[in-house]
């Protein structure tokens, strides 16, 4: 069954074409592909999806639901989250806090609960403390708890930045070029995790990344953008020979 269904979506920034007419559906339990050369669309595409972007033209459809109507944060609580291609953790914040915050925005509290301490606010905040450190447990970094965001490597960030998108417990998770700084050690282990973590925690994901290596080794299906146009959809093994994907990334006719 289909989570996730773009139907010809269409952007334009002035006179030039982001996305034009692009359609295709992700199926829930998949890890599915986005690829292409730089200006792609890819990125442009993630927004939309999340209610960044309005499209000029095409819909949304997730969980049979049309969702073009609603804003960033009510995506998010149908449970729609996000990676960045630039990390976007607060830096001098310890890794606990920033895993934290997202499971604290939502919580069912107000200020006068946490003014004066009340049960609800105090159940909260351990909730919010046990799946913070369970999902830094589940994505093996634990002890780094009390550590700055800052103070961390480019592939533990990374890992962080993965842990705290997952501690909503999203049901599609659009990761937006997540090898991006690591070396190929940690690109194979994230290429090993990605299905790890659609399994155990029933999480689709929509996958943009460069490093077509993990892109054929952790997706089940991809689809692959060129100058907003869809140029070709199926699994790795297809797309792998496709004479259009060869040409769009190599610039160049195929004998």
């Amino acid at each position: 069954m289909a989570l996730l269904e773009c139907v010809e979506l269409s952007v334009r920034f002035g006179g030039v074409r982001a996305l034009a007419n692009v359609s295709f559906h992700v199926n829930e339990g998949e890890i599915f592909g986005l690829v292409g050369p730089n200006g792609a669309g890819k990125t442009t595409l993630f927004n939309v999806v999340t209610g960044v972007i309005r499209p000029d033209g095409g819909r949304i459809v997730y969980d049979e639901q049309g969702i073009d109507h609603l804003a960033p944060h009510r995506r998010a609580r149908l449970g729609i989250g996000r990676t960045f291609q630039n990390l976007q953790l607060f830096g001098q914040m310890t890794v606990l806090e920033n895993l934290m915050l997202p499971v604290d925005a939502f919580a069912h509290r107000g200020p006068i609960a946490d003014a004066f301490r009340l049960p609800n606010a105090s159940f909260e905040e351990r909730r919010a403390t046990e799946r913070a450190r369970a999902m830094l447990h589940f994505l093996r970094i634990s002890g780094i708890e009390n550590i700055a965001a800052n103070d961390l490597p480019i592939g533990v960030q990374r890992r962080v930045e993965l842990a705290r998108a997952l501690c909503l417990r999203p049901r599609l998770l659009l990761l937006d070029e997540p090898a991006s700084g690591l070396d190929a050690r940690e690109t194979a282990e994230l290429a090993e995790l990605l299905p790890q973590i659609r399994d155990r925690l029933r999480t689709t994901m929509l996958l943009v990344d460069h490093d077509m290596a993990l892109v054929m080794r952790a997706c089940d299906h991809i689809a692959v953008l060129d100058f907003g146009e869809l140029i070709a959809s199926g699994p790795p093994e297809e797309i792998r020979a496709d004479e259009r994907v060869i040409r769009a990334y190599l610039g160049e006719e195929v004998a």
